[in-house]
């Protein structure tokens, strides 16, 4: 696992008690249902991960920054405050 990951999903998991992969992480970034599911990692990769590292994380996984930009700003509008990569793309 890269340094990148291992930096993302110890911010991530670290909080909530969970384990997820960075497969996991990369479906739920990508995925639109994750802001109607209220997803709290993907939020927290949103949210607490530092947007350089978000998007080398982004990179590695082959998500497409587009969608996760798009994403990003479903949850920024659900928090009431922007999010780094809400405002990418």
């Amino acid at each position: 696992m890269s340094l990148v990951a291992v930096k993302v999903l110890s911010t991530v998991n670290a909080p909530y008690g969970t384990k997820l992969s960075a497969e996991q992480l990369a479906s739920k970034i990508s995925d639109p249902a994750s802001a109607v599911n209220f997803d709290a990692s993907a939020f927290s990769f949103f949210s607490e991960v530092d947007e350089n590292l978000q998007i080398s994380f982004l990179g590695e996984m082959h998500v497409d920054p587009a969608i996760a930009s798009d994403l990003a700003r479903k949850f920024s509008a659900l928090a009431g405050y922007p999010l780094p990569l809400a405002r990418a793309a």
